[in-house]
């Protein structure tokens, strides 16, 4: 079956609302977590905040912790208003990750021909290009390796072994309603 039809069957199938005996969501409708949701894509990693920490924990280990964080200061500019905080913002990735001089430079095509004169009219998606070509660094190349990364595997055993507990109280909290009425 195709994808939307999959999605109709397990909403019309598996409403959202279905919650199990402790009125939490059931298991097969709970949305992924931790190192499940980060190893869906790069992009669900970066959305949770542990796991940018564990990314950038491996990324330091490679040497290569200026592309997330180059990464996240592009979508944290892109967030800022007003042209004064635009102009020092801009200035600052651009001095921290670009110039010849930059203390975590990254390496981007196009990067020589950027020069502090547009620093001065700043818009949202002036750093857009280099930081599509860090993302895609990151995501054909350190990505990959971070998923097969102790960091990761060790992170992975950890929440499936707290997940096997927490099902196992939960388990016993139930057996112990059924035997104690």
């Amino acid at each position: 079956i195709s994808k939307e039809d999959a999605g109709f069957f397990n909403f019309f199938f598996f409403p959202p609302e279905i919650n199990d005996s402790e009125g939490h969501p059931s298991s097969s409708h709970q949305t992924l977590k931790g190192t499940s949701k980060w190893a869906t894509s790069l992009e669900s990693l970066l959305e949770d905040p542990e796991g940018v920490k564990r990314f950038r924990e491996f990324l330091k280990k490679e040497f290569s912790e200026e592309n997330v964080l180059f990464w996240l200061a592009c979508e944290e500019f892109k967030k800022t208003q007003g042209k004064k905080q635009m102009q020092e913002k801009a200035k600052e990735i651009y001095m921290t990750f670009l110039s010849s001089k930059a203390s975590s430079q990254v390496n981007v095509e196009g990067q020589s021909r950027l020069s502090e004169t547009i620093l001065e009219t700043p818009h949202p998606l002036m750093f857009q290009k280099l930081q599509d070509q860090i993302f895609n660094l990151m995501k054909y190349d350190s990505y990959s390796r971070f998923l097969k990364s102790d960091i990761f595997l060790n992170h992975k055993k950890s929440e499936e072994q707290e997940e096997n507990s927490a099902e196992a109280q939960t388990a016993a909290k139930r057996a112990s309603r059924i035997y104690n009425t």
